[in-house]
Protein backbone atom coordinates (compact mmCIF):
# COMPACT_ATOMS: atom_id res chain seq x y z
CA UNK A 1 0.00 0.00 0.00
CA UNK A 2 2.02 2.70 -1.44
CA UNK A 3 1.38 6.11 1.67
CA UNK A 4 1.44 9.28 1.19
CA UNK A 5 1.89 12.35 2.35
CA UNK A 6 -0.43 15.07 1.18
CA UNK A 7 -3.27 18.46 2.20
CA UNK A 8 -6.79 17.90 2.08
CA UNK A 9 -8.72 20.99 1.28
CA UNK A 10 -10.94 22.29 3.49
CA UNK A 11 -12.39 25.67 4.40
CA UNK A 12 -14.92 27.53 2.40
CA UNK A 13 -14.96 29.17 -1.01
CA UNK A 14 -11.66 31.09 -1.66
CA UNK A 15 -10.72 30.61 1.86
CA UNK A 16 -8.70 27.55 1.20
CA UNK A 17 -7.56 25.91 4.79
CA UNK A 18 -5.56 22.30 4.37
CA UNK A 19 -4.98 19.51 6.75
CA UNK A 20 -1.57 17.61 6.32
CA UNK A 21 -2.12 13.79 6.14
CA UNK A 22 -1.03 10.58 5.72
CA UNK A 23 -3.20 8.59 3.12
CA UNK A 24 -2.80 6.13 0.73
CA UNK A 25 -2.27 7.22 -2.79
CA UNK A 26 -5.72 5.78 -3.99
CA UNK A 27 -7.76 7.48 -1.49
CA UNK A 28 -9.49 10.79 -2.98
CA UNK A 29 -8.01 14.50 -1.59
CA UNK A 30 -10.09 14.91 1.07
CA UNK A 31 -11.25 11.18 1.14
CA UNK A 32 -10.03 8.69 4.20
CA UNK A 33 -6.77 9.22 5.36
CA UNK A 34 -4.72 7.30 8.08
CA UNK A 35 -3.21 9.86 10.25
CA UNK A 36 -3.43 13.65 10.37
CA UNK A 37 -0.43 14.93 11.35
CA UNK A 38 -0.61 18.96 10.51
CA UNK A 39 -1.87 21.78 9.18
CA UNK A 40 -1.27 24.60 7.19
CA UNK A 41 -2.95 28.16 6.61
CA UNK A 42 -1.65 30.05 3.30
CA UNK A 43 -3.96 33.12 3.91
CA UNK A 44 -1.80 34.83 7.00
CA UNK A 45 1.60 36.02 6.39
CA UNK A 46 3.72 34.20 6.86
CA UNK A 47 1.43 31.23 6.78
CA UNK A 48 0.78 29.30 9.42
CA UNK A 49 2.15 25.81 9.59
CA UNK A 50 0.83 23.32 12.78
CA UNK A 51 2.84 20.25 11.91
CA UNK A 52 3.39 17.17 14.73
CA UNK A 53 7.21 17.08 14.16
CA UNK A 54 7.82 13.19 15.74
CA UNK A 55 4.58 11.87 13.79
CA UNK A 56 5.86 13.05 10.65
CA UNK A 57 9.38 12.64 10.78
CA UNK A 58 8.06 8.78 11.64
CA UNK A 59 5.81 8.28 8.30
CA UNK A 60 9.10 10.05 6.86
CA UNK A 61 11.19 6.66 8.27
CA UNK A 62 8.69 4.72 7.29
CA UNK A 63 8.38 4.71 3.91
CA UNK A 64 5.75 7.89 3.28
CA UNK A 65 6.44 9.75 -0.01
CA UNK A 66 5.60 13.69 0.28
CA UNK A 67 3.77 15.71 -2.71
CA UNK A 68 5.82 18.22 -4.12
CA UNK A 69 3.65 20.76 -1.40
CA UNK A 70 4.02 18.72 1.42
CA UNK A 71 7.64 18.22 1.26
CA UNK A 72 8.42 21.99 1.08
CA UNK A 73 6.50 22.28 4.10
CA UNK A 74 8.55 19.63 5.89
CA UNK A 75 11.84 21.17 4.72
CA UNK A 76 10.37 24.56 5.63
CA UNK A 77 9.93 22.94 9.55
CA UNK A 78 12.69 20.89 9.01
CA UNK A 79 11.65 17.28 9.06
CA UNK A 80 13.28 16.77 5.93
CA UNK A 81 16.67 17.42 7.10
CA UNK A 82 16.32 15.72 10.60
CA UNK A 83 15.55 12.37 8.49
CA UNK A 84 18.90 13.93 6.21
CA UNK A 85 20.79 13.96 9.55
CA UNK A 86 19.41 10.44 10.71
CA UNK A 87 20.56 8.45 7.78
CA UNK A 88 23.83 10.26 8.19
CA UNK A 89 23.95 8.92 11.07
CA UNK A 90 22.62 5.47 10.38
CA UNK A 91 25.72 4.99 7.88
CA UNK A 92 28.04 6.42 10.10
CA UNK A 93 29.08 9.49 8.99
CA UNK A 94 28.21 11.82 11.83
CA UNK A 95 27.75 11.16 15.94
CA UNK A 96 23.96 11.44 17.11
CA UNK A 97 25.25 14.12 18.88
CA UNK A 98 26.91 16.03 16.06
CA UNK A 99 23.73 15.93 14.44
CA UNK A 100 21.46 16.91 17.09
CA UNK A 101 23.77 19.78 17.23
CA UNK A 102 23.57 20.88 13.65
CA UNK A 103 20.00 20.71 13.79
CA UNK A 104 19.78 22.73 16.71
CA UNK A 105 21.73 25.33 14.57
CA UNK A 106 19.63 25.34 11.56
CA UNK A 107 16.44 25.58 14.03
CA UNK A 108 17.54 29.14 15.68
CA UNK A 109 18.59 30.35 12.31
CA UNK A 110 15.14 29.42 10.42
CA UNK A 111 13.64 30.92 13.74
CA UNK A 112 15.93 34.16 13.55
CA UNK A 113 14.57 34.28 9.68
CA UNK A 114 11.27 34.06 10.44
CA UNK A 115 11.28 36.68 13.54
CA UNK A 116 12.91 39.08 10.89
CA UNK A 117 10.13 38.67 8.25
CA UNK A 118 7.53 38.93 10.74
CA UNK A 119 9.26 42.46 12.39
CA UNK A 120 9.53 43.70 8.66
CA UNK A 121 6.09 43.27 7.97
CA UNK A 122 4.88 44.91 11.32
CA UNK A 123 7.49 47.90 10.37
CA UNK A 124 6.52 48.05 6.73
CA UNK A 125 2.24 47.96 8.01
CA UNK A 126 3.26 51.02 10.67
CA UNK A 127 5.10 53.19 8.15
CA UNK A 128 2.28 52.82 5.74
CA UNK A 129 0.23 53.64 8.33
CA UNK A 130 2.15 56.47 9.01
CA UNK A 131 2.26 57.91 5.33
CA UNK A 132 -1.53 57.45 5.05
CA UNK A 133 -2.02 59.76 8.32
CA UNK A 134 0.76 62.48 7.03
CA UNK A 135 -1.35 62.28 3.39
CA UNK A 136 -4.37 62.55 5.70
CA UNK A 137 -3.25 66.16 7.54
CA UNK A 138 -1.92 67.46 4.66
CA UNK A 139 -5.13 67.60 2.74
CA UNK A 140 -7.07 68.35 5.95
CA UNK A 141 -4.88 71.41 6.52
CA UNK A 142 -5.45 72.35 2.84
CA UNK A 143 -9.29 71.82 3.55
CA UNK A 144 -9.24 74.22 6.14
CA UNK A 145 -7.34 76.72 4.43
CA UNK A 146 -9.99 76.31 1.81
CA UNK A 147 -12.69 77.26 4.28
CA UNK A 148 -10.98 80.18 6.22
CA UNK A 149 -10.35 81.73 2.92
CA UNK A 150 -14.22 81.42 1.83
CA UNK A 151 -15.00 82.55 5.30
CA UNK A 152 -12.59 85.81 5.45
CA UNK A 153 -14.06 86.47 1.46
CA UNK A 154 -17.96 86.05 2.93
CA UNK A 155 -16.87 88.26 5.78
CA UNK A 156 -15.46 90.91 3.45
CA UNK A 157 -18.56 90.81 1.25
CA UNK A 158 -20.49 91.13 4.14
CA UNK A 159 -18.45 94.45 5.34
CA UNK A 160 -19.22 95.77 2.38
CA UNK A 161 -22.48 95.29 2.53
CA UNK A 162 -22.89 96.93 5.71
CA UNK A 163 -20.44 99.56 4.29
CA UNK A 164 -22.83 100.51 1.43
CA UNK A 165 -25.76 100.01 3.62
CA UNK A 166 -24.53 102.47 6.10
CA UNK A 167 -24.34 105.82 3.50
CA UNK A 168 -27.83 105.17 2.21
CA UNK A 169 -29.24 105.32 5.79
CA UNK A 170 -27.62 108.11 6.70
CA UNK A 171 -28.89 110.26 3.51
CA UNK A 172 -32.60 108.69 4.41
CA UNK A 173 -32.83 110.01 8.21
Amino acid sequence: MPVKIRLSRQGRKKRPFYHIVVADSRAPRDGRYIDRIGSYNPLTNPATIELNFDRALDWLQKGAQPTDTCRAILSYKGVMLKKHLFEGVKKGALTPEQAEAKFQDWVSQKEAKIKAKIDSLAKGESDAQMKRIEVESKIREARAQKIAKKQAEMAAKEADAQAKATPEETETA
